[in-house]
């Protein structure tokens, strides 16, 4: 180790470190690096992204960013024509020297473009760890497909085999040639967040929607006890098969309730919405009502709404009908022997 000023100057196993402390650089090799702390520093590095980003997305973002690295070291040593087996040797003493941990690269064959690396004690490992996760992270398996995928050229990817956080003595990557790529995890990502905020989404809907039924099923068409043995039942809007089923099964379970012997429906908010299908829906109420001893009583039907009715084919002449409530409610007073004064 040299020493000039503030330069200090020190080889490791071959490798060249050299600090100059008065220009605040640090050199690994020739080039600019940095030391950080792995389980204080990188930990709360590594953990602010996964706040941020979530534990899918941060994880590919590391292993994208691993991949990348990895390519750019990967054609380092490919533009230095070093044998494959030469280069598996000299990446574990380089990483070993800048205190990534210890890596093993075997099965090393350049014709089917495969390798296998083992790692012990790794940085990755080691915040990990300190996170206290029980699954090794994605920046160094996917920063060694990087290197392979240069240094063989062509794309490879990589299984986990076994993982030092997995109560194993190490973790043992296998790298083989593979149509996966990066570009495609982000997108597969993108797809998978797209479909996950269509799936939210459908649901916000579907809620809502039964939220809305459920408003729609309180408020709409009320049953109405006006007098005693008189209800009277306001039919507002269009009635679709889940409306007109409401409005009968309300109905029907109000009638006996308030002893009703007079049911007055009051056509009067149809006049623009009437259509075959609520003909034969009003039908079907007032046959049901009549099973259970309760007339039904037709009010504010006007010429344009009668005749709407005729071409339904819808038999008035059953009903007692009227043009406006009050009639209607005089009507049924009259049936029971009294009035209004």
């Amino acid at each position: 180790m040299t020493e000039e000023g503030l330069v200090l100057q020190t080889k490791i196993d071959s490798f060249d470190f050299n600090w100059d402390l008065d220009k605040g650089l640090f050199n690994f090799e020739g080039e600019d690096a940095v030391l950080f702390w792995i389980k204080s520093a990188m930990k709360s590095f590594f953990d602010t992204i996964e706040e941020i980003s979530g534990k899918e997305t941060s994880s590919l973002v590391l292993e994208t960013t691993g991949f990348r690295q990895g390519m750019v070291v990967g054609e380092f040593f490919k533009n230095m024509n070093l044998p494959v087996q030469e280069v598996a040797n000299i990446i574990p003493r380089i990483y070993a020297s800048a205190g990534w941990g210890k890596f093993t690269i075997t099965d090393v064959d350049p014709e089917a473009k495969t390798a296998k690396v083992q790692t012990v004690d790794s940085w990755e490992y080691k915040i990990n760890k300190e996170q206290g996760k029980n699954e090794s992270g994605t920046f160094l398996p996917g920063h060694f497909a990087g290197i392979f995928s240069a240094v063989f050229g062509t794309s490879l990817w990589y299984k986990k085999i076994t993982d030092q956080l997995g109560e194993h003595d190490y973790t043992h990557l296998d790298y083989f040639p593979s149509t996966v790529t990066v570009e495609e995890n982000i997108h597969a990502l993108a797809r998978r967040e797209e479909s996950k905020k269509i799936s939210e989404l459908e649901k916000l809907i579907e809620d809502r929607t039964r939220d809305l039924k459920e408003l729609v099923k309180e408020i709409s068409s009320p049953v109405i006890p006006v007098l005693d043995g008189i209800v009277v039942v306001p039919l507002l809007g269009r009635y679709d098969e889940f409306r007109s089923e409401e409005l009968v099964d309300k109905t029907l379970h109000s009638l006996p309730k308030y002893q009703a012997d007079c049911l007055i429906l009051d056509l009067t908010g149809l006049n623009q919405s009437i259509s075959a299908y609520t003909v034969e829906f009003l039908s079907k109420l007032a046959a049901a009502a009549n099973l259970i001893g309760t007339e039904t009583i037709l009010v504010g039907i006007s010429p344009e709404l009668g005749t709407k009715i005729t071409e339904t084919n819808f038999n008035l002449f059953k009903f007692n009908c009227f043009t406006n409530l009050q009639h209607g409610i005089y009507y049924a007073l009259s049936k029971k022997g009294r009035k209004i004064f």
